[in-house]
């Protein structure tokens, strides 16, 4: 073959471990150039091979993605990698819309006061207030905004996620929904003041936080925060979300805020530092998602 044309042309030897430290599986004259993904097709061709999704991890703990090229890992001509059972997993496009679908619906079912919800005499009633109905547009319109992105936009790898790790996201989501959504929704729920310009400049926020998905800087002065945030669109949402807790005066919607604006930042610094190992000219004052200041 033309590889073995080359005078310096070495396979690698590739040895498979279980948790245990007992060997599944020994590859031998593995190319160099071959990845993680293409080992575990190796695996999978096997006589018995794993039936469940893989996950390689060297020695040190490191787990390995399935572009990492062999002869780029800090292992010798005989590498050593330890075998991890995923378990049911579930791929990204159907996570989201798992993530998304609940939340909707929930909300809805607090805001039509179904039966069994508040008490009998409320069943099927409707809160006088504007600010609840604009509530309920809003927290929908967001949700039905995801979907759209996740079926008609948003491009997915073929990556997965484990299922247990699915049921504590959609229980985060799920359950954040149903708990804000019955206290807005409820019969004693009275908003703390309904001034219309108050409402009127919240709404504005909360629309332009989830229409400015726009990925690059345009004429819009409202785009110019991407010169000077790494990943405005969680700039966006944060202030979308932080106008919903102003506008409703509501707990549950501003624990939720907090808790994903720290969740969004902790993204948010992991991609700066993609970036600024990426791009050499990266610049050094774009922060990570508050300007000038996180």
């Amino acid at each position: 073959s033309k590889h073995m044309k080359a005078k310096n042309y070495v396979f690698f030897e590739v040895e498979i471990l279980d948790s245990k430290k007992l060997q599944l599986c020994f590859l031998d004259k593995v190319e160099p150039n071959a990845t993680i993904g293409e080992i575990k097709c190796l695996l999978h061709n096997l006589e018995n091979p794993p039936a469940v999704p893989l996950c390689f991890q060297l020695s040190d703990g490191k787990s390995l993605r399935d572009d990492d090229v062999l002869e780029n890992l800090p292992v010798g001509t005989t590498a050593t990698m330890f075998f991890h059972d995923l378990g049911p997993q579930l791929g990204w496009t159907m996570v989201f819309l798992a993530q998304c679908v609940g939340p909707l619906f929930l909300y809805l079912l607090f805001y039509f006061r179904l039966p069994n919800i508040y008490l009998h005499e409320h069943n099927y009633t409707r809160s006088p207030y504007k600010v609840v109905k604009l509530a309920c547009v809003c927290h929908s319109f967001h949700y039905i905004k995801k979907l759209f992105e996740i079926i008609f936009i948003h491009r997915f790898s073929h990556g997965t996620m484990p299922l247990r790790t699915i049921m504590w996201n959609c229980l985060y989501y799920w359950g954040f929904a149903a708990w804000m959504a019955y206290y807005i929704n409820h019969p004693l729920y009275t908003p703390p003041g309904e001034h219309d310009h108050e409402i009127s400049n919240l709404k504005t926020i909360f629309w332009h936080g989830m229409f400015s998905s726009i990925p690059y800087p345009t004429k819009n002065p409202f785009t110019w925060l991407f010169f000077l945030v790494s990943c405005p669109n969680y700039t966006y949402e944060t202030g979308a979300w932080l106008s919903f807790s102003i506008m409703t005066q509501c707990a549950p919607v501003a624990l939720f805020t907090f808790i994903s604006f720290i969740q969004m930042t902790i993204w948010a610094r992991e991609k700066q530092e993609i970036y600024t190992r990426e791009f050499i000219s990266y610049p050094e004052l774009r922060s990570a998602i508050v300007p000038l200041f996180l």
